[in-house]
């Protein structure tokens, strides 16, 4: 695998962990079990959009912003995938903000943890 799709699948698994937690810990905040798939998917593919665009923008005009862009594009990706997908409810602008810390917060320990112990086996793994 290349390091690019090592690094969407710890992306992708980042994700998922934060949402699922978000998920578990707070209350009206779900995703329905068939469309937790395509839910993580659009989460993602929107912070990929979106970060680099709201890095710029900080840049730019709000340098102020620089060191919450994670958490601001979390926030955003939240907020557009709930319109988009059916299968996530959020419940409301207080677990909007709770699921933004929650999934950013999984998200940073995923990658964090992910390429240290799981990744770094599959590349040293023997090709089949």
């Amino acid at each position: 695998m290349t390091r690019h799709l090592l690094s969407l699948a710890a992306h992708l698994i980042g994700n998922a962990i934060g949402l699922l937690l978000a998920m578990l810990l707070l209350e009206g905040f779900s995703i329905d079990l068939l469309s937790f798939i395509v839910v993580v998917a659009v989460f993602t593919v929107i912070e990929v959009i979106a970060s680099p665009l709201l890095t710029k923008l900080s840049a730019h005009k709000i340098p102020a912003m620089q060191g919450g862009v994670a958490l601001v594009t979390t926030f955003v990706g939240l907020l557009v995938t709930d319109m988009l997908v059916a299968g996530l409810t959020i419940g409301g602008i207080a677990n909007l903000l709770a699921a933004t810390l929650l999934v950013w917060l999984g998200a940073l320990a995923a990658g964090i943890f992910l390429p240290m112990f799981v990744f770094k086996e599959l590349k040293n793994s023997p090709k089949n």
